[in-house]
């Protein structure tokens, strides 16, 4: 089993209230194979919401506001989710401050990458979860 951001599912969940889908990963959750989450909607965030970039250790969005502990709630959430179906692997929305891995943005809200990992890619990762996103999904070995 593998969890899937919900935007890359065709959910319009992204800060922009919008969904980015991938039909690969809609096809993996409607199949049974893949179960989907938000980490920032789990962490009580709303649709659409204010960005917010990952800054060390806490995550700020553009009006200056800490959502810091909104986005860890919802990593814990999500991690759950993720461990009571068994996951394996999740399949992240790239650079996102929640679920990007490898790169994010920089804080600056200048959309420029550093490197890093958004607040559940990380979680996900120290659990023993293998972390994918959209753009590298494909080298995840399903068994369909």
């Amino acid at each position: 089993m593998i969890a899937v951001s919900a935007c890359l599912a065709g959910i319009a969940c992204r800060y922009d209230g919008k969904k980015k889908t991938v039909s690969d990963i809609c096809r993996m959750v409607e199949s049974g194979q893949a179960v989907t989450i938000c980490p920032e909607v789990l962490g009580g965030l709303p649709i659409p919401r204010i960005p917010s970039e990952r800054c060390g250790n806490c995550i700020i969005n553009t009006a200056g506001e800490d959502v810091t502990a909104a986005f860890q709630r919802g990593a814990e959430a999500a991690l759950k989710i993720a461990r009571e179906h068994g996951c394996t692997a999740v399949i992240l929305k790239a650079r996102s401050p929640s679920c990007g891995y490898g790169q994010i943005y920089d804080g600056t809200f200048s959309g420029t990458l550093t490197e890093g990992n958004g607040v559940f890619a990380e979680m996900a990762a120290a659990a023993g979860i293998a972390v994918y996103n959209e753009e590298n999904y494909r080298d995840l070995q399903i068994n369909e």
